[in-house]
């Protein structure tokens, strides 16, 4: 069996991977709102809880956001298994997405919130986790390949 999408596919399995040992490891060393400065007052690991989606919006009466990392995972997994297929810089977009989504789908299922740790104080940034990272590289990754120029072969025999 040839899988279609190959980079798309690794790129959410590492990801997802990533994430969830991160989590893992924050939970199993950290007290809730326990912080441990690595630059003081610039980055620390801070484990905190979030009900909602990014920046806590929804935090009230949020559960559907499960459904919908359910539904977008779902989503992207048709879109690499049944649709075209992508360039590199697409597949590793949607890949990230995916496993991002996955990672605070996850969370959401098995705690009811999201695992959040990365807390740039420098700037005042709310506290994410690898999963929020993953989603916006993947953003990165898609806006790159909006803006690259089409070839005119098909990328069909390329990423099979």
């Amino acid at each position: 069996m040839n899988l279609k999408n190959r980079i798309f596919w690794a790129a959410a399995v590492v990801s997802v991977i990533l994430d969830q040992l991160s989590k893992y490891l924050v939970l199993g060393n950290f007290e809730l709102r326990e912080t441990l400065p690595l630059w003081q007052n610039v980055f620390h690991l801070t484990y905190v809880t979030n009900y909602g989606a990014a920046f806590s919006l929804f935090s009230n009466g949020g559960s559907w956001l499960r459904w919908l990392s359910l539904g977008v995972s779902l989503g992207l997994m048709a879109l690499a298994w049944l649709g075209p297929n992508l360039n590199h810089f697409e597949q590793l977009g949607y890949g990230f997405i995916l496993g991002g989504a996955l990672g605070n789908g996850i969370d959401r299922f098995v705690f009811g919130y999201v695992v959040d740790f990365l807390d740039f104080r420098l700037i005042q940034f709310p506290v994410f986790n690898l999963a929020d990272t993953f989603i916006n590289l993947g953003i990165v990754c898609l806006l790159i390949a909006s803006f690259r120029p089409k070839s005119r072969s098909s990328n069909s025999s390329k990423d099979r």
